[in-house]
C-alpha cells in the first residue's frame, strides 16, 4: 500500500551510507519513526522497538509472500515451529559442541597468525563462521566449500535487487538441501543435527522441503553473515584498543560482557521487518494498518534514552537492555551458539597473539545497508 506520509529521509542515500551509525543516531533524535521513499517506516527508538517486539498481534512478522521459518510467522504457527526447533540450541547441545568449536577457532587463528596480515572477512571471519556452522550441522568439508561459494552468490543477488536472480539463488539452496536430505533418508535420527532436523515434526508432521530449506538458510546464511560481521567489528575494536587487548588477555572472564557491549555500540545486523495489522500510534505517529516497518537494531542499541553515553564502552551496563539478539518471542534461538563462537574465537586470538593492530597504510571501509560492520578490514597479528 502507498504511504500517506511524505518521506522523512532516505536510508539508502549516499549521505546515510557514508556513516550509517551517525546517520541513524541523528534520524532517531529528529524523527524516531521515519518514513523512507518506499513507504516503509524505520523504527529507531529503543522503547518503540521493544513495544513492537512485545506485540506481535499488532506488529506482524508475516511480511513476505514466502515467509521464513520460523521468523516470518506469528503465533500460533511461530510457537509451534519454535517449540520444535529451539531444542537444537539447548545448553547441553552447546556444551557438547564447545570442544569442536574451540578446535576450529584454534585452527583459523593459527592460520591467520602464520600469515601475519589478514583480510578480516574473507580470510578469517567468513571461513571460521562457515566451518563452525557446517560442523554444528554435521556437514563435511566439501559441503563447506559449496556453502561458501553459494553465500557469495546469494550476497551478490541480494545487493543487486534483481528478484529473478534472488529467486534463482533460493532455488539453488533448495536443491542443495534436497541433496542433504536425500543423503540422510536412511540414516538414524541421531547421526547429526541435520539428520535430526529431517525427522523433526511440527504439529505432528515432518518439515517439507521448503520449510527445511528455510530453516537451514536461516541457520547458515543468517548465522554466517552475522557472525562474520561481528568478528570484523570485534577485530577492529581490539586493534584500536590496545589497553583493552592487554586487560582481556589478563582477564578473559570479561570477554562475554565485552563482546556484547562492543556489538551493542556497533551492531552486526541492521534491521528486521514487521507490518502493522491495524491502525496504531507509534513514536508520535498514527500508522494505518498495512504499514511496513523496519526495526533498526543499530539505532535502538545506541539510544541515549536507554543507554547513558551510548558510544562509551561500559561493562557495567544492564545486559537485559541490549537488543543484540532481539527480544520477545522472536529472540534469536541461536544466540547461545553465536556467543560460544565469538567467545572462543576471541579467547584463542588473544591467547595466540601478543598484539593485534590495523595493517599499516590500510584504511578500513564500512559495509553499507543491508550489511553492517566492515566491507574491507586488514588486521596485523603478531605472535
Amino acid at each position: 500500500m502507498a504511504s500517506p506520509f511524505a518521506p522523512d529521509w532516505d536510508p539508502t542515500s549516499p549521505a546515510v551510507l557514508t556513516d550509517q551509525r551517525a546517520a541513524y543516531d541523528i534520524q532517531r533524535e529528529r524523527c524516531p519513526v521515519a518514513f523512507g521513499p518506499t513507504g516503509q517506516a524505520s523504527v529507531l527508538r529503543h522503547a518503540d522497538v521493544l513495544r513492537v517486539l512485545a506485540d506481535p498481534d499488532t506488529f506482524s512478522s508475516a511480511v513476505s509472500d514466502h515467509p521464513a521459518v520460523p521468523n516470518g510467522y506469528d503465533p500460533p504457527q511461530h510457537t509451534a515451529y519454535r517449540k520444535a526447533l529451539d531444542p537444537f540450541f539447548a545448553p547441553e547441545r552447546i556444551r557438547h559442541f564447545s570442544p569442536v568449536c574451540r578446535r576450529l577457532a584454534v585452527r583459523v587463528v593459527q592460520e591467520a597468525v602464520s600469515l601475519g596480515d589478514v583480510e578480516a572477512s574473507h580470510e578469517f571471519a567468513l571461513p571460521f563462521a562457515v566451518r563452525v556452522q557446517s560442523a554444528f550441522l554435521g556437514w563435511p568439508a566439501l559441503i563447506q566449500d559449496e556453502l561458501l561459494d553459494w553465500l557469495q552468490r546469494s550476497r551478490a543477488a541480494t545487493r543487486s535487487g534483481d528478484r529473478a536472480l534472488t529467486a534463482q539463488v533460493a532455488q539453488e539452496f533448495e536443491a542443495f538441501v534436497l541433496r542433504v536430505r536425500d543423503a540422510r533418508l536412511d540414516a538414524p535420527p541421531t547421526q547429526d543435527i541435520s539428520t535430526e532436523l529431517m525427522h523433526t515434526r511440527v504439529d505432528g508432521r515432518p518439515l517439507d522441503l521448503r520449510e527445511l530449506a528455510s530453516v537451514l538458510r536461516n541457520w547458515t546464511v543468517g548465522e554466517v553473515g552475522t557472525i562474520s560481521a561481528s568478528v570484523g567489528i570485534l577485530l577492529h575494536w581490539l586493534a584500536t584498543q590496545p589497553d583493552w587487548q592487554r586487560r582481556l588477555r589478563a582477564e578473559p572472564t570479561l570477554l562475554p560482557q565485552a563482546i556484547d557491549e562492543v556489538l551493542r555500540i556497533d551492531g552486526p545486523l541492521a534491521a528486521n521487518r514487521r507490518i502493522t495489522t491495524r491502525p496504531v500510534a507509534l513514536g508520535g505517529r498514527e500508522l494505518p494498518a498495512g504499514t511496513r516497518l523496519s526495526l533498526n537494531w543499530i539505532a535502538a542499541n545506541r539510544d541515549p534514552q536507554a543507554f547513558d553515553a551510548p558510544d562509551t564502552f561500559d561493562l557495567a551496563r544492564d545486559p537485559a537492555a541490549n537488543l543484540l539478539y532481539g527480544a520477545g518471542i522472536h529472540v534469536c534461538p541461536g544466540a547461545p551458539l553465536a556467543r560460544l563462537e565469538l567467545r572462543l574465537l576471541m579467547e584463542e586470538l588473544l591467547i595466540r597473539t601478543r598484539s593485534i593492530g590495523l595493517t599499516e597504510g590500510h584504511t578500513p571501509t564500512r559495509a553499507v545497508f543491508p550489511d553492517a560492520g566492515y566491507a574491507s578490514l586488514r588486521i596485523r597479528l603478531r605472535a
